[in-house]
Parts: structure tokens; C-alpha cells; sequence
């Protein structure tokens, strides 16, 4: 009975010195998880383990497990510039380390500004177009001026003993005039128009009179004639209103350039025979000539205004002025006022009244003055139709 007894006794302690270093290692402890679930104090929910029938040498140690990952408690701020381990997010309130953008979290969607929208753009205004605002046209006009110009003596006129002053004339069967006109940028205008009047006529001189250096002697039957030439272009700007939009008026500034050349004659038909019907001649023993002629001209910008007026599509008022000179030297103006009328889609019908006046340079020996004011009528041709 000794020696069966020693021996289980013995044989217990063998048993309990193998698993002493097992439990040891099973019981170590390990980092405490982010949340512990409470034992369960329920003897009748308690399941006995079962021993385990591994021999304790031939047991393997369980392998330890890794933490899950510890997140700071709330108002707690990492040290600065140690990054929280991969998957780990700060939680509220905590700051994220200096460089570093915190990654957008599932629970809290990441904010995105709203791009603001511009305004809408203002209504946009129709913008309608006038006779004479688009494409291009042709004007043909009779002017019938009746007053007549005249030469006189500038201030370098050397006569002595006799008149410088003469009027010239005759009184024009028409002017004819030819326009060309172009729609140039929005609602601007650019016209170039030819004027071309000649007269001639007679008269007995009252006086002693010089006419470009000849001279003729009271009562002496004498025939003038002059012809005029004008050139305009003029730039129409639109100065108001602007925006124009359905309006039906437009004020416009007047940028010209203007040439104009007077060329005159005089002479005396009569005189050149005697009274036996014999030709007269001279010292030299060539016929006399009795006629003097010569030009003048003027190059000059001119400044003004113009205006129209749209009372119906088909129907309009337009009037401008303009003009420019130098005090004692030289001068140049003209002016218009018409009514117009559009009978078919491309001809136009013009009547109205158009001044025009003009002064060469007194600075010289002679200079010729005219001013013209009387009624016109013209037919207009446009390239658009209405």
C-alpha cells in the first residue's frame, strides 16, 4: 500500500510541474481591448471547460493576439507630429498633428462648398435698323438755287481808280447733285456727295470796274460765267441714344472734309471789233483779248450736328448743319432739312430745302463769295429691301 500510494502522489506532481510554465504563459497579460464585456455572473450560464488531454509537453502555447486599435478619449490631443497608427481616426474634438489633413470619416460626409452661380444676364435690348443703317444707297437730287455770288478785291488787291466788286451773273438752271452713302459700324453713316452748278449772264458796268486784272470802263457791255464744284465725305456718328434699341430719333455728330473750286470768266464781246466791223489788235499786231478768268479754291474740315426723326417705318424727318472758317481768311458751311418718304422697297423720295455757302482766302488779290439757300427734290436707291 506504501508504494502504490507514493507512486500517484508522485505521479500528481509530475502532472502539475508540466503545466505550471502553460498557464504561466496563458495568464500573462496582454493590452486591455477598447471595450470589455462584462462576465458573465450566471452560474447557470457558466459551461465547464473541459481538461485538456494534450499531455502537457506535447501542448502548444497559445499564439497572443493583436490589440484593436485605441482611440484617445474625447478632448485628449496627440503629441505634435506623431501620427496615429493606419486605420486609426482622431476622434472629436481632438487636433489633427501640424501637416497633416485628417481623412474624411464614414459617420461625418465631407463638406463641399457650393460654387456660386453668376447673375443672369440682362434682357437683351432689339436693336432696330433705319433706313440708311444698313448696306449702302444711291441719292440723285436737282438743287435750284437763284442767288448769285460775287469778286471783289482781297487784301492784296493793288487797283487803284476803279471798282473790284462785280456780280457774277446768271442764276443756275439746276444744280445737280450725286450721293453715295454706306452703313459703316452701328447705326454710323458714311456719304460722299458731288455738287455742280454753272451760270452765266451780261451786264453794262455802271462804274470803272478790274476783274482779274482787267479793266473795263464804264458802260461797257460785259458777260460773266462761273462754275462751282463741290466735294464732301462726312462720317455721321451716332451720338445719341445709346443703346438705341426701338427708339425713333437719333442725334449724330458730323466729321467732313470738303473741297470746293470756283472758277470764273469775264469779258467784253463787243468791244473787240471797232465800228467798221474791222478786228481790233493790239500793239503787237495780235487781236485784242478783253477776257479774264480765273479759280479759287478752298480744302477744309467742317465740324456740325445732325438729326433724324422716325415717326413710321416708311417715313422720316432728318435736318443737319455744318461748318468751319477762319476769322479774315476763309469760310464754308452747309445745311439741309428733308422730308422722306420710301414708295417701294429699294426708291425713296427726297424734297426739302439745302443752304450752302462758301468764302475763299481775303488774303489775296481777289476772292469770290456765294450763299445759296432754295428748295431741292431727289430719289433715293437703296440696297436692302423694306
Amino acid at each position: 500500500m506504501k508504494i502504490p500510494l507514493t507512486g500517484f502522489i508522485c505521479t500528481c506532481l509530475l502532472v502539475v510541474a508540466g503545466n505550471l510554465p502553460g498557464r504561466a504563459r496563458e495568464k500573462k497579460p496582454g493590452p486591455q481591448p477598447a471595450e470589455q464585456v462584462a462576465p458573465v455572473t450566471d452560474a447557470s450560464q457558466q459551461q465547464a471547460v473541459p481538461a485538456d488531454p494534450t499531455p502537457p509537453d506535447e501542448q502548444t502555447p497559445p499564439q497572443p493576439t493583436a490589440p484593436p486599435p485605441q482611440t484617445p478619449p474625447a478632448g485628449q490631443t496627440s503629441p505634435a507630429g506623431q501620427t496615429p497608427p493606419a486605420g486609426q481616426t482622431p476622434p472629436a474634438g481632438q487636433t489633427p498633428p501640424a501637416g497633416q489633413t485628417p481623412p474624411p470619416t464614414e459617420d461625418q460626409p465631407t463638406q463641399r462648398g457650393r460654387i456660386p452661380e453668376p447673375p443672369p444676364p440682362p434682357p437683351k435690348v432689339p436693336d432696330v435698323r433705319r433706313p440708311g443703317e444698313s448696306g449702302f444707297w444711291i441719292d440723285i437730287e436737282g438743287w435750284i438755287p437763284k442767288e448769285q455770288p460775287f469778286v471783289n478785291g482781297g487784301n492784296k488787291s493793288t487797283v487803284a481808280g476803279s471798282s473790284t466788286f462785280i456780280t457774277l451773273q446768271g442764276k443756275p438752271k439746276a444744280a445737280e447733285r450725286l450721293e453715295v452713302g454706306a452703313a459703316v459700324g452701328l447705326h454710323n453713316t458714311l456719304k460722299l456727295n458731288y455738287t455742280d452748278m454753272r451760270a452765266s449772264g451780261d451786264f453794262t458796268t455802271p462804274v470803272d470796274v478790274t476783274a482779274w486784272a482787267q479793266t473795263y470802263t464804264a458802260g461797257t457791255y460785259v458777260s460773266t460765267n462761273y462754275h462751282l464744284q463741290n466735294f464732301n465725305l462726312s462720317y455721321e456718328y451716332l451720338t445719341w441714344p445709346y443703346p438705341v434699341g426701338s427708339r425713333k430719333i437719333r442725334l449724330k455728330t458730323l466729321w467732313q472734309v470738303q473741297f470746293t473750286n470756283i472758277s470764273s470768266e469775264f469779258d467784253s464781246p463787243l468791244d473787240y471789233y471797232d465800228s467798221n466791223g474791222n478786228l481790233i489788235l493790239d500793239s503787237s499786231g495780235n487781236p485784242i483779248n478783253l477776257s479774264a478768268g480765273r479759280s479759287k479754291h478752298i480744302i477744309s474740315p467742317l465740324f456740325g450736328l445732325g438729326i433724324s426723326y422716325y415717326p413710321s417705318r416708311h417715313f422720316r424727318f432728318e435736318a443737319s448743319g455744318a461748318g468751319f472758317g477762319l476769322p479774315h481768311r476763309w469760310e464754308t458751311w452747309n445745311a439741309d432739312a428733308s422730308i422722306n418718304m420710301r414708295v417701294t422697297s429699294h426708291f425713296e423720295i427726297r424734297a426739302g430745302a439745302r443752304g450752302y455757302g462758301f468764302k475763299t482766302s481775303t488774303n489775296a488779290d481777289y476772292y469770290l463769295k456765294g450763299n445759296y439757300l432754295s428748295a431741292f427734290v431727289g430719289v433715293r436707291w437703296y440696297s436692302n429691301s423694306e
